[in-house]
């Protein structure tokens, strides 16, 4: 099949929505890059709609762990709360599940158990990429697969991710790592991009989806200066 790769969604619930309609079960793999939660207007209505669609075609979707999920799970984890998440993004996502408890017991079993990648020979997808680090694998490293910034390791293969927002709103290849960075900062007024590759990594389609005013919790402040 081929893939059909989303970026950080960040409750941008309609926006998502849209960009779905561009994915075709039959054919393509759905693979999201994490970042579902924080930040945006709908974090739990985005959630379920992540869920829904992994139950309904569990061999044909992949919603991989992010930075945020991470966050939110120590947060509501017996060692919580984590004040630091509080601060990018996580009060607005407390906010939104205190109405819906229910879905908050739903969707954190869920959440726990999102994988940290997804590859084939050709492809690897995380959320924030394989650097050069030796605790690149390691989720809980700040060097991570989960929260790594910076220069990325070339490992062969494509590597796909989000994590670092690009600053024109449109997805960039860096050549060095051969990295392909699809975080188009949705959530501060740019764009959702989907990202439809072959199975062995070509381009096929990039489909840029502008944010839907109504999934903003403030006035688009779109940059590449985001704190996590």
């Amino acid at each position: 099949m081929n893939l059909f790769i989303i970026g950080d969604v960040h409750g941008c619930f309609h926006t998502f929505q849209e960009l779905l309609k561009r994915w075709d079960p039959t054919t393509d793999h759905l693979i999201q890059v994490g970042d579902l939660v924080d930040r945006g207007a709908h974090t739990p209505a985005t959630v379920e709609l992540a869920r829904e669609l992994n139950e309904k075609y569990p061999d044909t979707t992949t919603f991989l762990m992010g930075n945020h999920e991470d966050a939110m799970l120590h947060h509501y984890a017996p060692h919580g709360p984590y004040p630091g998440w509080l601060k990018w993004g996580g009060r607005s996502t407390t906010e939104q599940y205190r109405a819906q408890p229910t879905l908050l017991a739903r969707h954190l079993p869920w959440l726990k158990k999102r994988p940290v990648l997804w590859q084939n020979e050709h492809v690897l997808v995380s959320h924030a990429g394989i650097g050069p680090s030796e605790s690149a694998y390691d989720p809980d490293s700040s060097d991570g697969l989960l929260w790594a910034r910076g220069p990325l390791r070339r490992l062969g293969k494509l590597q796909v991710v989000g994590h670092t927002p690009m600053s024109d709103g449109e997805p960039i290849l860096d050549p060095d790592s051969h990295t392909m960075y699809i975080d188009t900062g949705a959530v501060f007024g740019g764009n959702l991009t989907g990202l439809r590759l072959s199975p062995t990594g070509a381009v096929l389609d990039i489909v840029l989806i502008p944010v839907f005013p109504q999934d903003l919790l403030e006035k688009p402040r779109f940059s590449y200066l985001t704190p996590q």
